[in-house]
């Protein structure tokens, strides 16, 4: 079968590939691939930045934004042929520390665990695929294609969660709420923050174009204007920051409400410097009892959340987030230049029911 397969480490690698048929053991469930999603961590592998193949292989198959349906499935499953589902990405290490032993393998402690697409483990962009049923996740068949947006929205899920659990030390009623980034996980970020009834603002830096509209359909409000401009004026409760720029980052720290909550899922490049004032910000942490997380991963409790979400979104407005669909053999295109600059999502295509109509 054809797979998107990479030498993790070196660039210029990335190819449709043939690779050999999945071989499902007896507990597991042999799917047929509709859709993988394409993001920055995706990228950066094919460049080269980093990655693992699986123990003494070359290549790695890539693609961790899965959707795919049940072909065949195990008695006793819960599964059955014809389902839409997706695959989790992370796997407990097989020690396994003790937050993997209590299922929270999201929050490993030793930094054993796989990943499949970016660590030790093959990835979803083949043609098929096997999972195991613990680490499957149903989706409502009517998603179709945008079931493809689940492993992103149990990010976010998992982020909200953060955010709740850590408000709940005391009492806790969030008004406003701010995403920075108006990419895939700002906008479902957004979405979360209004199925909450939340006030929620989203900020970017594009004035016009596909974001302002997406969250403008949300019912939210966007802004493309200075950070501490926006800041100032909301003062907002909760910030869900998902652009990793440092400057919007530590602008986020001093400027919520007190008691305000900041969750982290950017990742910042390194390298960079920027001034802040240090002591500002430790003056308002401490006097304001506010808080800063980071949350990256996402475990089943976060896929189930996802599910639920997107079950609940308005299916027109999550067509929306999938600026592109391109068929596998495209995937230099998706793995290239934006060509319109407003890209929110590209999905690559595979099997009968992906359309790889280029939209």
């Amino acid at each position: 079968m054809l797979a998107l397969t990479v030498e993790p480490g070196r660039a210029g690698t990335l190819a449709v590939t043939e690779v050999a048929d999945p071989a499902p053991g007896e507990a597991e469930l042999l799917i047929d691939a509709l859709a993988v999603g394409v993001c920055g961590t995706d990228k950066e592998i094919a460049r080269g930045d980093y990655g693992w193949a699986p123990p003494g292989q070359l290549r790695l198959v890539l693609g961790h934004e899965s959707l795919g349906r049940v072909r065949s499935a195990p008695p006793g499953s819960r599964f059955a042929p014809g389902d839409l589902v997706v695959g989790v990405v992370r796997r407990p290490d097989p020690v396994p520390c003790g937050a993997c032993a209590h299922g929270e393998f999201d929050m490993c402690r030793n930094g054993d665990y796989t990943e499949r697409g970016i660590k030790s483990r093959h990835g979803y962009a083949s043609e098929s695929w096997a999972v195991e049923p613990d680490y499957a996740v149903r989706l409502d068949p009517s998603l179709g294609l945008v079931g493809v947006l689940m492993e992103p929205t149990s990010v976010v899920a998992k982020a909200w969660e953060q955010v709740e659990r850590i408000g709940n030390r005391a009492w806790f009623e969030p008004r406003t709420a701010l995403v920075t980034g108006a990419g895939p996980i700002g906008l479902l970020g957004a979405l979360l923050g209004v199925q909450r009834g939340l006030d929620v603002h989203v900020l970017d830096q594009v004035t016009d174009g596909i974001k302002p509209r997406l969250v403008s359909e949300l019912g939210a409000t966007y802004h493309s204007g200075a950070v501490d401009d926006v800041l100032a004026r909301l003062r907002p409760d909760v910030v869900i920051e998902a652009t990793g720029a440092s400057a919007v980052v530590f602008a986020a720290l001093a400027g919520t409400a007190p008691y305000g909550i900041v969750c982290l899922t950017g990742v910042s490049p390194t390298g960079r410097q920027i001034s802040v004032d240090g002591g500002l910000i430790n003056r308002e942490l401490v006097l304001e009892n506010d808080a800063v997380v980071g949350s990256v991963n996402a475990n089943l409790r976060h896929y189930a959340a996802a599910a639920d979400a997107l079950a609940a979104a308005d299916r027109d407005w999550l067509e929306g987030l999938i600026t592109r669909r391109l068929p596998l053999a495209r995937f230099a295109e998706a793995f290239g230049p934006d060509p319109a600059g407003d890209d929110v999502k590209v999905a690559l295509t595979l099997g009968d029911d992906g359309s790889g109509d280029s939209r």
